[in-house]
């Protein structure tokens, strides 16, 4: 799962480099922190090296003592950690601090007098480490010349829990730190992730219809994904609707054609040539529904799914159309509801839909025809009801299905309210039917447009 994550590579990625670096800073802090501990020591040992020094003198025995003791009274506390000695050359005589009680430090030789001081680790009393400072030098003339060397020594220990001292008092301000740099590396990473989050929210506005292109208001990086996309969208729907044009002009092209056919199939039943005439209106009931089933294809594929259809002005239309008809010039018509209600179809398809229901309503009203338009939620009912038969509701299912046709009248190829139901349906609406004694009403529920 972590491999197909951006968002969990990239946090992982950040999270593993803060640990990273923290790590190297809290070891280089505390390595600085040691040296700057050393130096002091360093300070501090060579003020105690420069006394032991300036106060050497002989005893009565020829051997070398310090005249006054040092200040720090750990050079008087045995095993205190803080330790002084003096090698008299060539004799070999040690002095040194009560602080090393019967213990003796292994002190390494010095090559030369350079009076410079010499940094060793040693071992110590009680197999402590020890940090020692030596200096050889050449004693004057006044306590008996030679050489000695004379060395100071602190106890490791002592450095090394200062040292983890300033570990544990560094460690939580570093968490500290880790933590905030995590919480900024994740809201870098979701702030810079998030517009792909816009770009999939509207990829699926576009899939369900909400919108139709990515649009702008992207970052510089994405930006350029956004105008590719959207000149992809644009490229798609013109070869759409370029199919939608020939799929039209192919039904325009046949349709004089089947009616001349029709015709023809008219005449011969007339003139008693029954059986030819049955054998035409099959081929002729097959090309239609093969035509019609195209333009439904059509249709689906080059439905725009942001659309603005005005209900009541398509309505109108139909209505005026319809009444022109020997079937609509002697009914009573009633329209209400629906004033000022935009569908979200094309214009062209609920006309297309709505004249397929309401001439198939004219023709089999008897004396009112009622079209009635409400909203209900986000979706637009329109209500063509007739007074006429109605269908048994076994048989609605027939109805609405390609090629099913309850009344064998006319020379229609049964494919109507089939054809409305695709329309509807390739803008997510639907077509029902419902007896209401007398009479049939069919319900078209589209969804609402959207405002603008």
């Amino acid at each position: 799962m972590l491999l197909n994550s951006l968002r969990l590579r990239l946090l992982t990625a950040a999270i593993l480099s803060i640990i990273l670096a923290l790590s190297i800073a809290a070891y280089g802090l505390t390595l600085i922190f040691e040296r700057h501990v050393e130096r002091r020591v360093d300070a501090e040992l060579s003020v105690f090296l420069n006394q032991l020094s300036a106060h050497l003198e002989t005893s009565p025995d020829g051997s070398l003592r310090i005249s006054r003791p040092l200040a720090d009274q750990r050079f008087e506390t045995p095993l205190s950690g803080l330790y002084w000695q003096v090698v008299q050359e060539p004799s070999g005589k040690v002095t040194r601090s009560r602080s090393l009680w019967d213990e003796q430090l292994n002190l390494p030789n010095e090559p030369s007098v350079d009076d410079d001081i010499h940094h060793h680790r040693i071992g110590g009393p009680s197999k402590s480490q020890l940090y020692v400072l030596q200096r050889r030098v050449e004693l004057p003339a006044r306590i008996g010349g030679g050489t000695a060397r004379i060395a100071v020594a602190w106890n490791s220990a002592d450095i090394q829990k200062s040292v983890r001292a300033f570990a544990g008092d560094l460690t939580p301000l570093l968490v500290v730190i880790g933590v905030l740099l995590i919480a900024a590396a994740w809201a870098q990473v979701y702030f810079g992730l998030s517009p792909l989050d816009a770009v999939r929210t509207r990829l699926s506005a576009i899939r369900t219809g909400a919108g139709h292109r990515l649009g702008s208001n992207f970052p510089t990086e994405v930006q350029p994904l956004a105008v590719e996309f959207d000149a992809l969208l644009d490229m798609r729907n013109k070869e759409l609707q370029r199919a939608k044009t020939r799929a039209g002009d192919l039904a325009h092209g046949l349709r004089t054609p089947l009616q001349v056919l029709q015709i023809e199939i008219e005449r011969l039943s007339r003139e008693g040539q029954t059986e030819a005439a049955q054998r035409l209106a099959t081929l002729a009931k097959t090309m239609q529904q093969h035509v019609e089933r195209e333009l439904s294809k059509a249709r689906r594929a080059t439905s725009t799914r942001v659309a603005r259809a005005h209900v009541p002005t398509a309505i109108d239309q139909v209505v005026r159309v319809v009444q022109m008809t020997p079937q609509g010039h002697n009914i009573e018509w009633r329209t209400e509801g629906c004033e000022q209600v935009y569908a979200n179809i094309e214009s062209d398809d609920l006309s297309e839909a709505l004249g397929n229901v309401i001439e198939n309503a004219a023709r089999h009203t008897r004396h009112v025809l009622s079209i009635k338009c409400r909203l209900d939620g986000s979706d637009v009912v329109i209500e063509v009801c007739d007074d006429g038969p109605g269908i048994p509701a076994e048989c609605q299912a027939e109805a609405l299905s390609r090629g099913g046709r309850l009344d064998e009248r006319g020379s229609g190829a049964g494919l109507g309210l089939a054809i409305v139901q695709d329309i509807l349906e390739s803008y997510k609406g639907t077509l029902s039917l419902r007896n209401t004694n007398p009479g049939l009403c069919a319900t078209l529920r589209v969804p609402k447009a959207s405002s603008v």
